[in-house]
């Protein structure tokens, strides 16, 4: 099975190293976004499946995850499982776009280390281990500022993909947080219930990023879902 990982802002997709054991056993595709070109999520979504040919299992985490559900509206047909860590399939409201706009403006003065700055209460809060924080920053400040540029334009301009959610014939598996700012226990739980096949998990003491605060937790659970359609 064909197994494609999308990253979280701001980071790369070293995130998702600590699945790469698990999954072995499966053919597995962790591209790093900000590489894609463009500026916008379906774009990055038509890129992925040009380069991708075939069936997909599409996980994706926080942005990561504006990418999958936008590979799932624009070729449902191809997608045999989707799972959202920490993510939505809503668009962004006005508030959040005027924020996207100044976080935009800080990364343009100050570079991967503002957008650290503006991303660590939410990637890495209070919750989350010291060296897992550690980690993530040396990640998060190692990203070219004009690919972070285009990552936020992308998740502010991103429609919303609710119904294509909705109406997936597939597998859908929305994995949150109980301490996710970004997804929280109750949308997730709204979210997965829209979806005929649709299924929340919420993780306790976890923060946004579920796939590295609950590793063994979050793998077994991809590996049940892999297993029901293999």
């Amino acid at each position: 099975m064909r197994i494609l990982l999308l990253h979280a802002l701001p980071l790369d997709e070293r995130m998702w190293e600590p699945q790469l054991e698990s999954l072995a056993g499966h053919q597995v595709e962790a591209p790093n976004l900000y590489s894609l070109g463009g500026s916008s999520m379906d774009e990055w979504a038509r890129e992925l499946l040009r380069r991708f040919p075939g069936e997909l299992v599409v996980v994706g985490a926080s942005m990561g995850g504006y990418c999958a559900v936008a590979l799932a509206r624009l070729a449902p047909e191809r997608v045999r499982a989707l799972v959202l860590a920490g993510s939505r399939a809503d668009a962004d409201p006005p508030e959040r776009k005027q924020a996207r706009q100044a976080a935009i403006e800080r990364i343009e003065r100050e570079g991967a280390e503002g957008m650290w700055q503006l991303m660590k209460p939410i990637v890495a809060g209070e919750i989350v281990p010291d060296d897992l924080r550690e980690w993530l920053r040396s990640i998060a400040l190692e990203q070219p500022a004009e690919g972070l540029v285009r990552a936020v334009q992308a998740i502010r301009d991103r429609p919303d993909s609710t119904g294509a959610v909705a109406q997936l014939d597939a597998p859908f598996l929305v994995v949150v947080g109980d301490h996710d700012p970004i997804a929280p226990p109750e949308y997730a739980r709204e979210l997965a219930a829209l979806a005929p096949r649709g299924e929340a998990l919420v993780y306790e003491q976890t923060g946004h990023l579920p796939n590295l605060e609950r590793t063994e937790d979050f793998d077994a659970n991809l590996l049940r879902l892999v297993g029901e359609i293999a």
